[in-house]
């Protein structure tokens, strides 16, 4: 069973299954899954253009609503005060569920003072839509201001984060606030599967080089992962990656993959990244 992740109220699953860019029946099957295997952590995007499909699987499973952890996130264009309580809405109606268990500001927006936006997502956990809040893609200054900005406590920031990436600064901040971080895109697009270190640190535990590097992030205070595959075999997979520990060396050896030109995830839009 994996571990879940205390965050200023919110109660996390370590592990969850990402689903950018997975669409119709492929998307259900792999929610489905997922589920069966024992996930109870699901993250969607109102961008991601699946919140349907996401929805169907989860109203379908034999699991509990209750014990499923759902996020889904709002585009950066709807920042504001309204547009961002509508995004939320239009959501819960693709999903067709009553709420969803964390709203994220999917990206900061420049145009629009992050008082109002961290005012709107208030608004949305006041009215029951969501159940705890959150931002992704913000820098350490954006998480100060956020956290400054907003009355209601902030569960999280999601942002890319795998061995090729330090994301130490951001990970200190989310702790100051007692937010966790959840790493998207955590296997490195599929590079970490190659990489040598990662390989051999498996075989001593006679894990994959992607499981090592689930447990290597999971296995730090605070943080959360959300692979994404659209393979049963490799979804089933990442979930098994809690009857093993690294040491502490090896975490130190996984740490030290990360270089400067690390950064995958990029848009003319994204903050000055740290």
């Amino acid at each position: 069973m994996i571990h879940s992740v205390k965050a200023n109220g919110a109660v996390i699953p370590a592990i969850g299954l990402g689903t950018w860019d997975l669409r119709g029946t492929t998307c259900e099957t792999c929610i489905t899954t997922a589920l069966d295997a024992g996930y109870r952590h699901i993250d969607t995007a109102a961008m991601y253009d699946n919140e349907r499909e996401v929805g169907r699987a989860v109203r379908a499973s034999s699991v509990l609503r209750e014990e499923i952890f759902l996020t889904t996130k709002v585009w950066h264009d709807c920042a504001g005060d309204g547009p961002l309580q509508r995004s939320v809405e239009e959501s819960l109606v693709r999903l067709k569920l009553d709420y969803v268990d964390l709203v994220l500001m999917h990206w900061p927006d420049k145009g629009t003072p992050i008082e109002e936006t961290m005012l709107a997502l208030k608004d949305v956990k006041d009215r029951g839509l969501a159940r705890h809040i959150g931002v992704s893609n913000f820098n350490v200054s954006l998480v100060e201001k956020a956290a400054s900005h907003s009355s209601e406590p902030l569960a999280v920031n999601q942002v890319e984060y795998h061995p090729y990436l330090d994301q130490s600064p951001v990970l200190g901040v989310c702790r100051k606030h007692g937010m966790a971080l959840t790493a998207y895109s955590p296997l490195a697009k599929g590079r970490v599967f190659e990489e040598i270190t990662l390989k051999e640190i498996g075989e001593i535990h006679g894990k994959s080089a992607g499981q090592v590097t689930l447990r290597w992030l999971v296995q730090q205070e605070q943080v959360i992962a959300i692979p994404r595959s659209s393979k049963p075999e490799n979804i089933i997979a990442a979930y098994d990656i809690a009857d093993f520990r690294l040491s502490g060396d090896e975490m130190k050896r996984i740490s030290g993959l990360a270089h400067p030109g690390g950064r995958m995830v990029d848009f003319d839009f994204a903050p000055d990244w740290d």
